[in-house]
């Protein structure tokens, strides 16, 4: 597929600028979610007991029919994978598939939430239909049936307006800060940011909620889909931030 740089810059609330917002570049362009699915299953889960305790487990039920394991090494979150055959609570996992970008995290919140409540979400924030949920992480032989899980950076900033609180929260604890916070200012004086990477080979996105001190919260979302190394499309994705930062405040008072 063609290269893509993509992002949509605007404000927090959508009464102040509607689609239109601040800052675009081929904002309505489809590239594969890779964790970003993340964002809307958390908002789901808000819809379950998050309380309670399920078993950790590395198998899960194919969208098109049968099952398809994990990989280890192809995760980051050590301590799910060595709670297998342990229980834990389900606000644990959406903390974890946030925070850490954990995929088995992730199928194990899926399998209690559901693809279908997933999907409500972004109906609910208006996100169009280039924008789509339909298998869990893994799941190789849905994702050869056509089964796709695409997003685009104007749905992604749809959905940040609609977070609720608690999962703006979780995202402030994001472990991976390297693209859109690297390119914020440091220090005493330095924004809120809740955010949520997502990277896979040809693939690195960043989706943030930004809060400055002094000024009124914004959404940033940015697409990569190119032949460079990931490191550099976290420096790309950081200039564009560093950029929306300068264009954000140019409009305040």
């Amino acid at each position: 597929m063609a290269d893509l740089v993509a992002w949509w810059l605007g404000p927090l609330d959508g009464r102040a600028a509607g689609d239109d917002g601040w800052w675009e570049q081929d904002a309505d362009e489809p590239a594969y979610a890779a964790s970003l699915v993340k964002v809307p299953l958390a908002v789901a889960a808000e819809d379950v007991d998050l309380d309670r305790a399920v078993l950790v487990h590395a198998d899960f039920a194919s969208a098109v029919g049968g099952r398809f394991t994990l990989d280890r090494d192809d995760d980051q979150d050590d301590a799910t994978w060595d709670a297998v055959g342990e229980h834990v609570t389900l606000r644990e996992l959406r903390r974890r598939a946030i925070v850490e970008s954990s995929n088995i995290a992730t199928n194990l919140l899926l399998e209690e939430v559901g693809v279908p409540a997933v999907q409500r979400v972004l109906a609910a924030a208006g996100c169009s239909d280039r924008t789509t949920v339909t298998r869990g992480i893994g799941d190789l032989a849905a994702r050869d049936a056509g089964l796709a899980n695409d997003v685009t950076a104007r749905d992604l900033a749809r959905l940040l307006r609609r977070v609720p609180p608690a999962v703006e929260d979780v995202m402030r604890g994001q472990a991976h800060r390297e693209a859109i916070p690297a390119g914020l200012p440091s220090g005493p004086d330095a924004p809120v940011v809740a955010n949520k990477t997502g990277w896979v080979d040809g693939i690195t996105h960043d989706m943030a909620i930004v809060r400055p001190v002094d000024a009124e919260p914004f959404v940033l979302v940015v697409l990569t889909r190119t032949d460079e190394s990931h490191e550099a499309a976290q420096e790309r994705i950081a200039a564009i931030a560093a950029e929306a930062w300068q264009r954000a405040g140019e409009r305040r008072p």
